[in-house]
This record gives C-alpha cells, sequence and structure tokens, in this order.
C-alpha cells in the first residue's frame, strides 16, 4: 500500500521510487500497518508547500524534511544515479540523509556508502564504510541464504542479487550480521544499511528494525525541542 498520508501514530516513510525495488518495499511495510509515500523528485524530501512529517506542526519553514525516514531500495546504483544527477536531486538528498533515518539495501548501502569500488563511483557519502560492488558475482550466481544476526529471533533469511560486498567499517558503524566474515547488515547512528534485500524475503525484522531506529530519532527529536 502507498499514499501521501500517514496516520498520527505511524512515522512517515519514504521510499526513493526512481529505479529498483521499491514496491517490495511497500508491501513489506503495509504488513507491517505503515503507509509509505513513493519520492520521486527532491521537493518530496523538504517541506516547501504545507507537507509535513507526522509529528512535525504545519507551518514548519522550508527545508524541515517532509518524512521521517526514507528507504533507498535495490536496484542500479548507476542508472539511479543518473536520475539523482538531475534537478539537484543528489544535493537535496545528501543533505536529508545526514540527519534523517535512512535506510539502504544493496544499491541503497552502495549510495549510502563514502567509498565504493570495483568501479569507484561517487556517492552520497554518509556512511562509513568501504563497499565494492557486484562482489558476489552476476545474477546468475545470487542466492538465498540463512545466517546468524544480532538481531532478537534467531538466523536471518538473506537474499543476494549482485550484492555489494562491504570491505571496511568505521570506528561508530555497528555490525548486525555477516556472511563469510564481511557486514552484510550494519547500523551506524540514524542509517542503517543491507548487501541484500530483506523486502524480497519473509521476515520482517530488518524493517521493523529502520522502524525502530525511526522511532527512537523521533522521541529525541521531540525531547530536544
Amino acid at each position: 500500500m502507498t499514499g501521501n498520508h500517514t496516520t498520527s501514530s505511524s512515522p512517515a516513510i519514504g521510499i526513493l521510487a526512481l529505479q529498483g525495488a521499491y514496491e517490495a518495499h511497500a508491501r513489506t511495510l503495509a504488513a507491517l500497518a505503515i503507509p509509505t509515500r513513493l519520492i520521486r523528485t527532491p521537493d518530496q524530501l523538504f517541506t516547501s508547500d504545507g507537507r509535513t512529517p507526522s509529528r512535525i506542526p504545519s507551518g514548519t519553514p522550508a527545508g524541515t524534511p517532509a518524512i521521517d525516514g526514507l528507504i533507498i531500495p535495490g536496484g542500479e546504483s548507476t542508472t539511479m544515479l543518473k536520475f539523482l544527477e538531475r534537478n539537484g536531486f543528489l544535493d537535496s538528498l545528501a543533505s536529508f540523509v545526514r540527519t534523517v533515518p535512512t535506510f539502504g539495501t544493496c544499491a541503497g548501502a552502495i549510495l549510502l556508502a563514502n567509498d565504493v569500488q570495483n568501479p569507484p563511483q561517487i556517492s552520497l557519502g554518509a556512511l562509513d564504510i568501504t563497499i565494492e560492488r557486484n562482489a558476489y558475482g552476476r545474477q546468475l550466481d545470487s542466492t538465498i541464504l540463512t545466517a546468524p544476526t544480532k538481531l532478537p529471533g534467531g538466523p536471518l533469511e538473506m537474499v543476494f542479487i549482485r550484492a555489494p560486498r562491504i570491505t571496511r567499517t568505521g570506528p561508530q558503524v555497528e555490525t548486525l550480521a555477516t556472511r563469510d566474515d564481511y557486514p552484510v547488515l550494519v547500523r551506524q547512528g540514524h542509517l542503517l544499511a543491507a548487501t541484500f534485500h530483506p523486502e524480497l524475503g519473509h521476515d520482517p525484522r530488518v524493517h521493523q528494525l529502520f522502524l525502530d531506529l525511526v522511532q527512537n530519532h523521533l522521541s529525541v527529536s521531540s525531547l530536544k525541542a
């Protein structure tokens, strides 16, 4: 389910909908009773015409985030960059992810990273990791596996499709799951990234983790207000 409104008890979650598996993320969140907004233009990221996230009063000034959290889906990172480089979208997104909870999966994790290899490419530079594109092979070599995780509830199903590999994590980055000793799910403050596709599996725990991160961020922000 996607739409343009949220209830007062639900955070306003946006999904970058330029290319990739954004509808699968929307379905996963709908199963958790969380409505979503599809984000296709930079003006949807920040308040400019009265749109506000669920816990910010109407009438807030321009520059206020218009959603409480954002998912950057998997897909093709170079294709996403072509769309983002139009109309100042990339700069707006880079500004947004510095302060608002953001969850990147596969290509989304590549875009969040501050160092991209194989080959090098520009990124949002927000998450202190080095990531290597297409590290596990092409699409025919993709796989589904179950591995231990720090998330409650036991091992986690992971769907890998032309997955990148995280080869370095900064001191503020927490590794929540690994594959062959390489991080596949990491968190740094208000940022979350997975090199696999939790939206294509049957386990909602990674999305629930992101929702918890968003709620915690909102709670801290309300205390500072």
